[in-house]
């Protein structure tokens, strides 16, 4: 006897349906799965049969075949436990093989017939409802991300037994409710700009870098701010809509950092990995590659605090993501790709003391300084927008009762300069000042008479290349915007040129 159910394999960021058939047949009793399965999905074999035996269902003894087509594709993980049982159950006659037709199926399970909760629900379902199926059963953990997908109809199951009078008798199977519905709230911080004492310049460039999705890097002695700047970013950020809330929950999915207590992603991801990560980490790595850093911060902030303490393999790994919003990873089994749209926030010292180029404190030889500041490579520094001096505040500064701007005010100021943005390009493939492209510079990066000579100017004597040309262009268009102003005059071309800092003061 043979039935049939779907189910779908993750493959980077990727959904492929994939369907579990199973044949019971006359011959000596064994259980064998073919299809190109690994090792995880092969020992599903074993978890079944046991945990149906548990359950007091006991399979014939026959010839039990399970295939996992497309035969060509690899299978991986313990998700394919559900389908498996469901595909075997409708093969021995315990089931109705025609209750499986149109149902997508995922879940683990354990030996005593718990279904256990699996990672990369969401995309699934999102999945299953471009194909056309009538339901999707799911592990009763992962029911409240499922319900995301609002046209979909979803069936959470704690059980094998649940499962086999769901798929009995669907009319008469009531669904438990989870009593999370509606829980999941934007998180909410206690970090404030407010709380940022002086450093007004440092502000600014935060400000502009958040408004057009500029690259910013903070350099200044230990102590100064950088770090409390950084993690005060996304505070400033535009709330996420819907669709891009759905976007990340899908990624944090796919990587299995979802939990039942925040089944969707409400707030801007900020992730901050230690200078010990290895470039694999922050790419996305593993035999099928996952998530890395660059993707996890997707639509939000990556953080690289010490920057210059990073392996150089890993940072020049950013190179692509920053470019084009998205990293490509090439393995044997295959090409992925994952979106990297995340804005670069970076932290450095000027020396390995900290404190170049006041020589009344700093402790550094000519050779270790250009040593320390040529960790970081010239086409690395090319791709960030902004670099910001944080010098050191005075006391006058620290004992300052008078708070400074919120971020609410501050993000409000970015919305305004957003909805320029998005009028100006709603035609075009992008959002942002920062995604502006060669030919859209020349469109939209309109300079007065006297704008004009001043970079040209700045191009000869700065020596600039025509990649931090466009990115001093890319920061005026942003400044010009935050005034309201249609074209790029010459003060705002003054201040961009302010924020090659790195370029003209350290290097």
């Amino acid at each position: 006897m043979f039935a049939s159910v779907m189910s779908a394999a993750i493959s980077g960021m990727e959904v492929c349906p994939v369907n579990v058939e199973a044949d019971v047949s006359d011959g000596l009793p064994c259980f064998t799965m073919v299809g190109f399965p690994s090792t995880q999905v092969k020992e599903a074999q074993d978890r079944v049969r046991t945990a149906l035996r548990n359950n007091g269902i006991s399979l014939p003894p026959k010839r039990v075949t399970v295939n996992l087509a497309p035969a060509d594709l690899r299978k991986e993980g313990a998700g394919f436990d559900l389908p498996v049982a469901a595909a075997v159950l409708g093969a021995s006659g315990f089931l109705e093989p025609k209750q499986l037709n149109g149902a997508m199926l995922m879940g683990e399970i354990s030996l005593s017939g718990e279904v256990r909760s699996v990672s990369g629900v969401l995309p699934r379902v999102i999945r299953a409802r471009e194909l056309g199926c009538r339901y999707c059963m799911v592990p009763f953990g992962n029911l409240e991300e499922a319900r995301l997908v609002r046209d979909m109809k979803v069936i959470g199951v704690r059980n094998i037994t649940e499962m086999v009078n769901f798929l009995a008798d669907p009319d008469s199977f009531k669904q438990e409710q989870t009593g999370e519905e509606g829980r999941a709230l934007e998180e909410q911080t206690q970090a404030d700009f407010m709380e940022i004492c002086g450093q007004e310049s440092a502000r600014r460039a935060a400000e502009i870098a958040v408004s057009g999705f500029h690259n910013i890097l903070f350099i200044g002695p230990p102590g100064t701010g950088k770090t409390m700047l950084a993690r005060r970013i996304p505070t400033i950020m535009p709330s996420l809509t819907f669709e891009e809330s759905l976007e990340l929950t899908k990624i944090y999915s796919v990587a299995g950092l979802l939990t039942p207590k925040r089944p969707l992603i409400r707030a801007r991801p900020f992730r901050s990995p230690h200078h010990t990560s290895s470039a694999a980490s922050l790419a996305g790595g593993g035999k099928i590659p996952g998530p890395g850093e660059v993707t996890l911060a997707h639509r939000g902030v990556l953080f690289l605090d010490e920057m210059p303490e990073f392996s150089r393999r890993g940072l020049e790994v950013l190179r692509q993501p920053l470019e084009d919003k998205q990293i490509q990873l090439s393995r044997a089994s295959g090409t992925y790709v994952f979106p990297a749209g995340f804005i670069l926030v970076a932290a450095m010292n000027p020396c390995p003391c900290g404190y170049y180029p006041d020589m009344n404190k700093c402790r550094c030889s000519p050779g270790e300084v250009s040593h320390y500041l040529h960790k970081l490579s010239q086409p690395l520094l090319e791709r960030i927008d902004l670099c910001a001096d944080v010098p050191p505040v005075d006391f006058s500064q620290i004992s300052c009762v008078k708070p400074g701007e919120s971020s609410a005010v501050i993000r409000e100021r970015v919305e305004r300069v957003r909805q320029i943005q998005s009028k100006r390009y709603e035609k075009e493939p992008i959002c942002f000042n920062g995604e502006l492209s060669g030919k859209q510079i020349q469109k939209y990066c309109v300079l007065t008479e006297h704008a004009f000579k001043m970079a040209q100017n700045a191009f000869e004597l700065m020596d600039l290349s025509a990649r931090s040309y466009h990115r001093i262009l890319k920061v005026s268009r942003t400044i010009a915007d935050m005034e309201g102003e249609e074209e790029i005059h010459s003060r705002h071309v003054a201040e961009a040129l302010t924020y090659r800092a790195f370029d003209k003061k350290y290097k």
